[in-house]
């Protein structure tokens, strides 16, 4: 069910490290031509730091983890690739459509795959002045192992009310080198983290231990600001 790309699959079948990354950010987030170029920038910085980038989309009702240049391309300037969540999978594959990602879609099927990690921007939350309305991302975060480095959460959002929800959720919030939790763009959103991490060292040897604990059913975030303050 799941496609890799050749990139991916070198990498699985040597056991070197990866990092999903979710495509919504460029078929629905930034504007031509910035979108391919932020996309392409990103999965050279993952190459760089010395893991392989696994960017995430369904093409055709087909699922890669890892995308072709002429894939990720078409992800960027198709105008027909729709947008899908965890719920939409089975849907969007069943009608051999084109979807980018959501942070829990790409979550998911990160999962699925066996990848541990994986980096994206700012998640979903609740939503200011309605609080029954929050972003099906934090419902996967809760069910998923995985952990998600990003900038903390869009700043639109109600961020007191996310914070609790991912507390009610039991999803832990690391702040990396921050005591600050962030806002997607905002280094600071305003609000405290009761934990932080300054190494990938720590957040390995916490992934680690949750494990043995039983407290490894969910998903771990790592707040890492856009700028480390």
């Amino acid at each position: 069910m799941i496609k890799y790309s050749k990139e991916v699959s070198a990498a699985k079948s040597q056991g070197r490290p990866i990092v999903a990354l979710e495509s919504t950010i460029i078929s629905h987030g930034l504007p031509r031509p910035t979108n391919l170029e932020v996309a392409k920038e990103v999965e050279a910085i993952v190459r760089e730091e010395g893991a392989t980038p696994a960017t995430i989309a369904i093409i055709d009702g087909e699922i890669y983890v890892g995308l072709e240049e002429d894939q990720l391309i078409r992800i960027a300037n198709d105008d027909n690739i729709v947008k899908a969540s965890t719920r939409d999978l089975a849907i969007v594959c069943a009608n051999g459509k084109s979807a980018a990602t959501t942070v829990a879609a790409t979550s998911h099927i990160a999962n699925l795959a066996d990848i541990d990690v994986f980096a994206t921007g700012g998640l979903g939350g609740v939503h200011r002045g309605h609080l029954y309305d929050e972003s099906a991302d934090l419902i996967e975060l809760a069910k998923t192992k995985i952990i998600v480095v990003c900038a903390g959460v869009k700043s639109i959002l109600d961020v007191a009310g996310t914070l609790e929800r991912l507390e009610t959720l039991a999803i832990p919030v690391l702040g990396y080198k921050t005591n600050n939790f962030p806002g997607f763009y905002l280094t600071d959103s305003g609000f405290k983290l009761e934990h932080r991490v300054e190494s990938s060292a720590d957040i390995a040897k916490i992934w680690g231990l949750r494990h043995g604990l039983n407290t490894d059913d969910t998903a771990v975030i790592v707040a890492n600001p856009v700028v480390n303050q």
